[in-house]
């Protein structure tokens, strides 16, 4: 609250605060340093110095110099216009401008210069009772000692009644009367509040001033006490918001925390990652040395081997040649023949040993290892943070999910401050009665609508994410029923070309002559089901023909005719149950315009029932009825029938009433 009793010019506590029309409050002294004047207007006026105490003796100079034939007390800062400034200068209207320190918008001074501007009484009070002064001698939040009079001879000084605006004194109601003029900047006070001009004027004001004549006027209590309590109302929204945002900030430093034991943790963990690279690196490298000394030992014993098998053999050899020399030089011809071709042998035989490659080394100097380093140098530099972790389990919205008919829609996100992205969603439904769970829908997309479930049927759903490094946690299991009762209508891309449908695909007719079958938009594979087809032109006696069919069925013929139909044709007289073109019970009673037809799919105990104008039409004309169907009609243009669906089922038959969808 100290910010808020402190002027945003001088950054001390407000003295003297004035209202500027942008509603912000300035200290005057700061106003008249930042009021722009005119080179005729009203010049900045200087800061006002503390005022010396007033003499005992009462009629004093000072006393002189407040008297009614003073000059400082001229009159300025009042009401009248045309007045004399402090200064003596007379201040035209537009004498000068004040730009607010905070919002910067400009506001013009008129004649009363400064002094124009309302005095906000209010806040001076706020800073006498609750600034540090007040603070120290009286308490916090405990009112100040009443300010003095400072003109009073006597001591102590009366409490001061009033204050001069220009002679920016205090005067006592005694002092008042002896030392100001009668006329003069003294508040008044205040009577009424002015809703035009949005504040509080006095009696003064209201008798001499016509400009309140046309204005809204209310009493000075009744609006006190509506605008504090509209400032109560907007400080209960204030109040809401400060406390969310100090919750806010407690949040906000437990992250803090949070960041600080989670970054030690990820450090940690960091360093051990590396240690364990630099220590696969060491057992590696110590491999590789073991590998680069074994090379290097078979190569020494290659080469000490031929080093010694050449040595024995050199030997040899030199032994031979030197003996086959000092032959030659025998003199006896007889001695020599002797040994001779011994000899020759033998140095074929030994020139024989030296065959091709004994004298090349059968190693090499160089090692034959390489080691290929390059791609762990580009890991070793590529090696950076990736999402170590699976994503979190995701949120189910609840307020988007829904059902309709027999569809069920589902929307979830990721939770907040979620580390690890999702890069897709798995949804899982169940079969509707508790089995098990199964995916329906695999994608990068938040919201699903899966089509074609069971009416009347309880399905729990759930969600998870995955990325890169595997599949999260499933989100909580979210509950939905769909509809009791369906509500269909004619499926506009399943009928026959010449199907004319209208009133939002509920009414249908034909442009030929021949039958032409039109499915409906729902499909039913369990529970009860009935509808109603309403005849609402009827003429020469066509056969239509109601009932149900499977996908696929001929579109082209009446309806019943092939195997994938279970129908009733009825004319004006009689009805015949038709599948596989096999015409069955024929029962009196026929339609007309204005009638109307029922059909009761029971998947429960797997039978087709037909009505016209509520009575059963003979008895149940199929039973084995199993699989999905779908409502099915078969009519020329001779007729023109009207579906209803989400109907109840005729009561003659036992079954409880279903309500519509």
């Amino acid at each position: 609250m100290e910010e808020e009793l402190k002027c945003p010019v001088c950054g001390a506590l407000f003295r003297e605060p004035i209202i500027l029309p942008c509603s912000h409050n300035v200290c005057l002294p700061c106003a008249r340093a930042i009021a722009v004047q005119t080179p005729d207007g009203e010049p900045p006026l200087p800061e006002p110095e503390p005022e010396p105490e007033p003499e005992p003796a009462a009629g004093g100079e000072r006393a002189d110099a407040l008297s009614p034939h003073g000059e400082a007390d001229s009159g300025a800062g009042s009401s009248a216009p045309g007045l004399r400034s402090p200064g003596g200068a007379r201040a035209p209207p537009g004498a000068g401008s004040i730009t607010c320190p905070q919002c910067h918008r400009s506001a013009s001074l008129d004649a009363r210069g400064l002094r124009g501007f309302p005095r906000n009484r209010l806040l001076a009070a706020l800073v006498l009772r609750l600034g540090p002064g007040a603070a120290g001698a009286a308490g916090p939040g405990t009112a100040g000692p009443a300010p003095a009079c400072q003109l009073c001879a006597r001591a102590p000084p009366a409490p001061a009644a009033a204050r001069c605006e220009q002679c920016d004194l205090l005067y006592c109601a005694a002092c008042q009367r002896r030392c100001h003029p009668a006329r003069g900047p003294l508040p008044e006070a205040y009577s009424a509040y002015c809703a035009s001009c949005r504040g509080p004027v006095c009696a003064r004001c209201l008798e001499e001033d016509g400009g309140h004549g046309q204005h809204e006027l209310r009493p000075l209590g009744a609006a006190w006490k509506q605008h504090k309590a509209q400032l109560s109302q907007a400080l209960n929204g204030v109040s809401d918001k400060a406390k969310e945002a100090k919750e806010f900030l407690v949040q906000l430093k437990n992250i803090l925390q949070q960041i600080q034991e989670n970054g030690l943790d990820y450090e940690a963990c960091l360093v051990a990652q590396c240690d364990a690279l630099v220590d696969a690196l060491a057992r590696q490298k110590a491999k590789l040395l073991t590998k680069v000394t074994k090379e290097r030992e078979h190569k020494l014993k290659m080469v000490w081997d031929q080093i010694n098998h050449c040595t024995l053999k050199l030997r040899q050899s030199t032994g031979l040649v030197e003996y086959c020399l000092e032959a030659i030089k025998e003199d006896d011809p007889s001695g020599f023949l002797q040994i001779s071709e011994a000899l020759i042998k033998r140095v074929q035989t030994s020139q024989e040993q030296w065959v091709k490659g004994a004298l090349e080394p059968k190693v090499s100097a160089e090692f034959d290892l390489t080691l290929d380093s390059e791609p762990l140098l580009q890991a070793i530099h590529q090696l950076d943070f990736i999402q170590m972790k699976l994503p979190p389990g995701p949120l189910l919205q609840l307020e988007k999910c829904c059902t309709r008919n027999n569809s069920v829609t589902l929307a979830w996100r990721t939770p907040p401050f979620a580390h690890s992205p999702a890069e897709g969603y798995i949804l899982e439904l169940d079969d509707g009665d508790g089995g098990q769970f199964r995916e329906v829908y695999v994608g990068k997309e938040t919201l699903c609508t899966i089509d074609g479930l069971h009416f009347n049927s309880t399905y729990n759903a759930r969600v998870k994410a995955f990325n890169s490094a595997g599949v999260g946690p499933y989100s909580k299991t979210v509950v939905l029923q769909t509809s009791d009762v369906a509500w269909f209508t004619f499926d506009p891309n399943s009928g026959h070309r010449d199907i004319i449908l209208s009133n939002d695909n509920q009414t249908a007719t034909c442009s030929s002559y021949d039958d032409r079958v039109v499915l409906g938009t729902a499909a039913f594979s369990k529970g009860v089901h009935y509808w109603e087809l309403h005849v609402d032109r009827y003429d020469n006696h066509p056969d239509p023909a109601f009932g149900v069919a499977r996908a696929g069925v001929a579109k082209d013929m009446m309806l019943g005719k092939d195997d994938r139909a279970w129908a009733m044709y009825v004319d004006n007289n009689r009805s015949w149950f038709m599948h596989c073109n096999s015409h069955t019970n024929r029962t009196e009673g026929g339609v007309c315009k204005g009638a109307t037809v029922g059909v009761l799919l029971d998947l429960r105990t797997h039978t087709l029932t037909f009505f016209i104008n509520g009575q059963q039409q003979g008895p149940t004309a199929f039973s084995h009825v199993e699989g999905v169907f779908m409502p099915a009609l078969s009519l020329n243009r001779n007729v023109q029938v009207t579906l209803h669906t989400g109907l109840e089922v005729p009561t003659s038959l036992g079954w409880p009433k279903l309500s519509g969808n």
